[in-house]
């Protein structure tokens, strides 16, 4: 859990930084007449491993596996609509309803040490996954894995719709050098082999530092030479930001118009777009009274997401969700159902109120009472070192006062935290879901009875609310199993009724991947304007956009 939140830290420390040392917007030693472009994370001191597939290493920590190791098809969180770039495969066709994938692997790609890679080594890639259940964090159910000449093929069980870019987005491994590990899920992984354009060259807790290499099949990059640093706290990364010593990261900056931004204007920027996944917050459904869904859609209907955005996100960092199916849009727009098109969750006291009596809530004064004469209390809770979470909880405390429930904010420690959250053991959390390629991830995350765990028992990977609906859970199944388009519209369409009707989480906010960067030493960086790519250093995405990067004033 921790991982997925770690840059979004914010200390209230920062609210009060002031970095009237660091000038107007200074700059580093390097820059693009040196060749070199900084990249920040605050992530803290780093262990030598740089395996790929391991989410932990300091190459998925700081975001350089994917400039050494390169994936099969570029895709984009941002845009999941948009077709897929080629990139170590050529040509991708599925058949059999996803059962069956063929890829044409692209010839002349060599390793960074110089041999060939084939499509032996995307079989070989696969087929370390099928055997390695550590390694295999996406559960894709391999089944037949073959190579011949330039093809390899691939078939599964059950149909892989809803996997199909997690498959197509596999860095590739050397089987040369993978073959000689006792195990690959442990071994440490110091000497990186990829076909990507950058090598290795140092190696420290503090930074990693890579040279592009020669022989990269594509055109050789402008960026000679990556330096990423790992910061310890998002305090030091934002002054790294700030002074010019990182150009590129993806940090949480509270005031980031005063404390970033303002520091040079001309070239301090930031794009943060929202991608298929959302925070919301988490009810405990199997608790009364929050087990009715009139009580979860009136709390829905009073709380103020525009406010989360601005005062809890800073106006930038997590995207406000208030479409009524809880799908983020632009990314999401073209699934959601005709019917909810336009229909968003807009303030509407009033139509809680209603929605409350004529479940049979009462108003006491400025109480509520459940239908049994109970008044509605609700203890909110995250851990006290998430502060943007922390103000949002302080906003949705206030918004749930008018209509008669009291709220009370637990700044947990995050290790109690955890453990209540996997064991059921609160009352509501803000949270995270999955992101993917469709609003499948998100629901799965919030409503699928497969992952349900009864309050008590541990291990719980999703629907953190133990919500139960043999509805949803048949809609994810037959959605992830349709034999056609149709068919897959119809069982969205019904996802997106029992989040209507139901309530099971109150999205608030869209995931994003975005990041701040400086255009003083590099232009070609992505943005609103040229969303070609995402723009945050540690996805995917990042090996695109360092290539399309120019010396600034070219």
């Amino acid at each position: 859990m921790r991982i997925r939140r770690r840059a979004a830290l914010a200390t209230a420390a920062l609210l009060a930084l002031t970095l009237t040392a660091c000038g107007g917007g200074g700059s580093s030693t390097a820059g693009a007449g040196a060749g070199v472009l900084t990249v920040g994370m605050p992530n803290g001191p780093q262990t030598e491993n740089h395996n790929p597939l391991i989410s932990t290493s300091a190459s998925a920590s700081l975001g350089y596996r994917y400039v050494i190791w390169e994936p099969l098809v570029m895709t984009s969180q941002t845009a999941p609509d948009r077709e897929g770039k080629p990139w170590l495969a050529t040509k991708w066709d599925w058949s059999d309803n996803y059962r069956k994938l063929v890829l044409t692997i692209r010839d002349g790609v060599t390793w960074s040490d110089g041999k060939p890679m084939t499509a032996a080594d995307v079989a070989y890639t696969f087929t370390l996954l099928k055997s390695t259940k550590a390694l295999n964090i996406n559960a894709i159910p391999w089944g037949d894995i073959t190579s011949s000449g330039s093809t390899v093929t691939v078939t599964f069980p059950t149909s892989q719709f809803v996997n199909q870019i997690k498959i197509l987005n596999q860095v590739v491994l050397p089987q040369h050098q993978w073959s000689t590990f006792a195990d690959p899920a442990t071994d440490p992984v110091k000497q990186p082999i990829g076909t990507g354009p950058y090598t290795l060259k140092s190696f420290t807790p503090q930074t990693t530092t890579l040279v592009a290499r020669e022989g990269y099949w594509q055109t050789a990059p402008e960026v000679k030479e990556l330096r990423y640093t790992s910061y310890n706290d998002n305090n030091a990364q934002t002054t790294a930001l700030a002074n010019g010593s990182v150009e590129w990261s993806f940090v949480f900056i509270p005031n980031y118009k005063s404390v970033y931004v303002d520091k040079d204007p001309e070239h301090h920027k930031l794009w943060f777009p929202p991608t298929l996944a959302i925070h919301g917050l988490f009810l405990n459904t199997e608790q009364a009274p929050f087990d009715n869904p009139a009580l979860r859609r009136a709390m829905s209907k009073v709380i103020n997401r525009e406010d989360i955005f601005q005062q809890g996100e800073a106006g930038y960092f997590y995207p406000k969700v208030d479409n009524v199916t809880g799908i983020p849009t632009p990314a999401g727009e073209s699934f959601i159902s005709d019917k909810y098109k336009g229909k968003t969750t807009g303030l509407d006291v009033e139509g809680a109120k209603r929605e409350l009596t004529g479940a049979g809530f009462t108003l006491n004064g400025d109480k509520l009472l459940d239908p049994t004469g109970k008044p509605v209390s609700i203890t909110l809770s995250n851990p006290a070192g998430w502060s943007d979470y922390i103000t949002d909880l302080e906003i949705i405390k206030d918004n749930l006062s008018g209509i008669g429930i009291t709220a009370t904010v637990d700044k947990a420690n995050q290790d109690a935290w955890t453990t209540a959250i996997d064991t059921g053991q609160f009352q509501a959390s803000l949270h995270w879901t999955n992101s993917g390629a469709t609003p499948y991830d998100i629901y799965q995350s919030v409503m699928d009875g497969a992952l349900y765990k009864p309050v008590g028992t541990p291990g719980v990977n999703g629907n953190f609310g133990r919500f139960k609906n043999d509805t949803a859970t048949k809609a994810l199944e037959t959605y992830a199993n349709a034999d056609s388009d149709t068919a897959r519209k119809t069982a969205m369409d019904t996802l997106q009724d029992v989040m209507v009707e139901q309530m099971p989480v109150i999205p608030v906010m869209a995931a994003n991947a975005g990041a701040e960067y400086n255009t003083k030493n590099w232009v070609g960086w992505p943005s609103a304007e040229d969303p070609y790519a995402d723009a945050q250093p540690t996805l995917i995405n990042a090996l695109d956009v360092v290539l399309h990067l120019k010396a600034a004033g070219k």
